[in-house]
Formats: structure tokens, sequence, C-alpha cells
């Protein structure tokens, strides 16, 4: 996995995916809303040099998501492994307050982006060295654990994404592509909370070793950080 390519990379868990790959020795493109202040990845991009490239990325924008191959294909040329990781919550939620603009801009990111980056950066996957695409969802996107009524913006994309990469892996195992769907467990993120269980740069290293050592019989199933298997 040398050569990778990130969302939602300027903090969180997203931050620790750069981190660590950079500390395997792979070549990132980390892609981000709004550059401009994401003050830690200029750091790691001034100790890196020509390793970490930093790309403007609103995952929301179809016309951003097309353009996306030709800079990738600039920096990278192939892609060993895409993380989809951006994403966004919408905190508050409760029966009677939810807002047809909050479902939707949770779809978008959530769930449709990732299908759609997968979509668009394929030929550049295929020239990967056993690629790889991680998507990341949540627990919380699980129907049969499901409960209660609190963040349904975020548990509906969530259980959409786990339909998208259901339907990728699908399209994409037949051509050397694992596409995977993993929970990351409870993560000290400005999403996770203080209260989390995990820190990022221990989800972050947990998750690339399970992304490594995947095989093909992984690819379109519901996995936990750990290996084990959610219901849908």
């Amino acid at each position: 996995m040398q050569r990778c390519l990130v969302t939602g990379a300027n903090r969180g868990l997203g931050l620790a995916f750069v981190t660590q790959l950079l500390e395997r020795g792979a070549r990132v493109l980390a892609c981000c809303r709004d550059p401009a202040g994401a003050r830690v990845l200029d750091a790691l991009a001034a100790a890196h040099g020509e390793r970490l490239a930093i790309h403007a990325l609103d995952v929301a924008d179809p016309q951003a998501i097309e353009a996306l191959p030709k800079v990738a294909a600039q920096h990278l040329q192939r892609i060993d492994l895409l993380v989809n990781n951006a994403g966004v919550l919408v905190s508050g939620e409760r029966f009677g307050n939810v807002r047809a603009e909050s479902l939707a801009i949770s779809f978008a990111v959530n769930a449709s982006a990732p299908l759609l980056i997968t979509q668009a950066l394929t030929p550049l996957l295929a020239l990967g060295n056993k690629p790889r695409v991680l998507c990341i969802t949540s627990q919380i996107g699980s129907i049969a654990q499901s409960g209660g009524f609190r963040t349904v913006s975020y548990a509906m994309s969530k259980a959409a994404l786990n339909m998208a990469v259901k339907r990728l892996a699908a399209e994409l195992v037949p051509r050397g592509i694992l596409v995977l769907v993993v929970h990351p467990g409870w993560v000290k993120t400005e999403m996770g909370g203080k209260g989390a269980t995990l820190s990022p740069v221990e989800a972050a290293r947990t998750l690339l070793d399970l992304v490594e050592h995947a095989q093909a019989r992984d690819a379109g199933r519901f996995l936990a950080y750990d290996g084990a298997e959610l219901p849908w």
C-alpha cells in the first residue's frame, strides 16, 4: 500500500491515516474540504516533501469528484489504497426536528461520495498493487442492532453506505480490487467525543493492518476494526 488517497484527511481519523501511511513509507494524496486550515497536514507536507500532496476536495460536489482522477494520477500514478473516510454527523437529531437538509448532506457525504469516488478512481485502482478500498462506516448503520431515533440521518446514510460497498465488492472483486466496509470502533475524534475508547492513532493502525491482511472473502462483509463480523 504505497500509493494512497485519503478523504477527510485534515483531522481525526483521516489525519491519523495520513500520518500512519507516511510512517509506513507511502506516497499519499490527502484530500480535505479546506486545505487552508489544515495546519497539521501542512507540517507533514513540509516534513515529507513530495510524498504528501494536499488537495481541496468537497466530497459532496460531483464536479470535484469528476476532477479527482486527474489530480490523483498526477501525484500517485496508481492507487493501491483508497480510504473513503470523509463523513458528517448532524448532532442533536430527535424525532420531530429532522430536517430535509440534514438528510440530503448526510447521504451525499456518507453514502453517495464513497460510491462515486470509488467509481471515478477505479481505473487507477486497477493499476494498483493488490488494490484495496476502505470505506469507514459505523455500527450505528446496522439495521439489526438499531434502536431509538437519535442521529437518524447518520444511521440511515451509513446503512446506505453498507449497501453501496456490498454492490461495489460484487463488481470490483472480479477485477482484483478488494472493497471493505469497516466500523472503526469508538474513536476520540470531534465526532466520537472525548469519552471514546480508542485514539485515532490506535484506530488507524488497527484498520490499516486489517486492510493489509484482508482476503477476497472479506470484501463486502460488514466488519468491525477487530475483524469481527457485524450484522447488517
